[in-house]
Order: structure tokens, then C-alpha cells, then sequence
């Protein structure tokens, strides 16, 4: 038994490290005094923040991912939250469809969708590709990951208080202002959370969709091509990567906060 448990814990192990050793070393090369990421380093530097601080094009990059982000992030939840409360409140018919259907993004490759709206776009909606279809295309992956966080926030509480304010004398929109919201905001701020950090490293549907300004993935991966931008590039990925850790880790405790768990570890 405690050979098989040695085992278990060296495969866990090994996992760990294929699965994310090759992003962990990325901040380790941004740090090299090097154009090339290879081993050995050649020194450590922080040229390679400073000149990331300075590339303008790099900048407004970022600043249109911001924007299209929080942008999603906002509509994808206010989306989300009338769509979660009639999952979880009602017994819609074919509820299990409807649930199936709207989690088909989490299935559906990016690129598939995203020939498909850049199809829809182009010809049959006859807009032109900007920031605003780049949203669009966020929009449509990021909801059903805030209906998911949604939905395992609101089936976390008790339904019957609900009844009890209705039975009180408050109306169904008093009622979710006064009593469900309050207590599914951490459902919410953890959906906002999931929903700009998706849309904020969403690289496939931004590539197909981008027009003239492009997003800072897009950005990123068309300076690739030249060595001598890879120290800059990985830089603010290095950057990226440890604030997209720290923003997931706030969105999970968030959403645990609150409800009640048998698991010693949860928060």
C-alpha cells in the first residue's frame, strides 16, 4: 500500500512539472541577459521590464485587451445571472437541454467558433472586423463559465429563504435585491473575475476577429517572429502569467466564501 502511495505522489509529481514546468520557466527567461531563451542564462537583468514599459505598440495592445475585458466580464455576468437563477430556481422544461446547449462553448474548439462568427460577420451581418466583434466572440466563451460559478453559488445557499421573503410580503425583485444577490456577490465578483481573465488571454477568436487595433495575445504572438522582441514579450508574459494566478486564486476563494463545506481545506 504505501509503494502504490509512493507512486500516486511521483506521478502527481511528474504531472505537475509537464504541465506547467515550460510556463514556470518563462519568468526564469525574462530575466536572462539574453536574446534567446536557451540555457545556460547568460546573467540576470531587468532591461527587459523597462524596454516592455517603453514599447508603445505593446502598450495600447494591452490597454484594448483591458477594455474588451472588463467589457465582457460585466456583460457576461449580467448575462449570466438571470440565466443561472432560472437553472437553479425553476423547473424549466428541458432544463437539462437548455443547460446542455448553453455550456456548448466549453466543448466547441475556439477556431471552430471563430470561423464560424467571422463567416457570420462578414457575410451575412456585413460588419467590419474591430475591438467590437472581438468582444462579441469573448462574450459568447466566457458565458458559460460564469453560469457555471453562478450556478454552484446559488445552489449553495437555502432556497426556502427566498420563500420566506416572498412570504413576508416581498415581491420577486425585492427579493433577489435584498436577499439572493447579497448573498450570491461572491458568486458574482468570482464570475467578473473568470470572466475578464478568459477574455483577457483569449488568443483564437481575437486573432480571427481583430480588425486594425489588436488585442495584446494577437499582439504578442506577431512578435514572435522577430529574436529581438522575444525579451520584451517575455516579460509581460511573465507578468501576465502571475497576475492571471493571483486573479484565479481570488476568484475560487471568493466564490467558496460563505458556503458551507464538509472539506477541511476550503476556505
Amino acid at each position: 500500500m504505501r509503494g502504490k502511495l509512493d507512486l500516486l505522489w511521483v506521478y502527481a509529481g511528474l504531472f505537475i512539472v509537464f504541465l506547467y514546468g515550460p510556463v514556470l520557466l518563462m519568468p526564469v527567461f525574462a530575466l536572462n541577459d539574453g536574446t534567446f531563451a536557451t540555457f545556460p542564462l547568460k546573467g540576470f537583468t531587468l532591461k527587459n521590464f523597462s524596454a516592455m514599459a517603453a514599447n508603445t505598440s505593446m502598450i495600447l495592445a494591452f490597454q484594448n485587451s483591458l477594455k474588451i475585458a472588463v467589457f465582457v466580464a460585466v456583460l457576461s455576468t449580467a448575462l449570466a445571472i438571470p440565466a443561472a437563477l432560472a437553472l437553479t430556481r425553476f423547473r424549466l422544461p428541458g432544463g437539462a437541454a437548455i443547460q446542455s446547449f448553453m455550456m456548448l462553448p466549453l466543448v466547441i474548439p475556439s477556431i471552430v467558433i471563430a470561423v464560424a462568427l467571422l463567416v457570420i460577420i462578414l457575410k451575412i451581418l456585413g460588419i467590419g472586423l474591430s475591438l467590437w466583434t472581438v468582444a462579441a466572440g469573448h462574450v459568447i466563451v466566457c458565458l458559460p463559465f460564469c453560469i457555471s460559478v453562478l450556478m454552484s453559488r446559488l445552489e449553495g445557499f437555502d432556497p426556502s429563504l427566498e420563500e420566506a421573503s416572498r412570504d413576508l410580503g416581498c415581491g420577486a425583485w425585492q427579493t433577489f435585491w435584498r436577499l439572493t444577490f447579497p448573498l450570491a456577490l461572491p458568486g458574482v465578483i468570482s464570475s467578473l473575475l473568470m470572466g475578464f481573465i478568459i477574455s483577457f488571454d483569449e488568443f483564437v477568436i481575437a486573432f480571427f476577429l481583430t480588425g486594425t487595433e489588436t488585442t495584446l495575445p494577437v499582439y504578442l504572438f506577431s512578435q514572435l517572429r522577430f529574436p529581438n522582441k522575444l525579451p520584451g514579450v517575455l516579460a509581460l508574459g511573465s507578468l501576465i502569467l502571475v497576475g492571471s494566478a493571483l486573479l484565479v486564486i481570488a476568484a475560487e476563494v471568493i466564490r467558496k466564501r460563505g458556503v458551507a463545506s464538509s472539506n477541511p481545506g476550503d476556505l
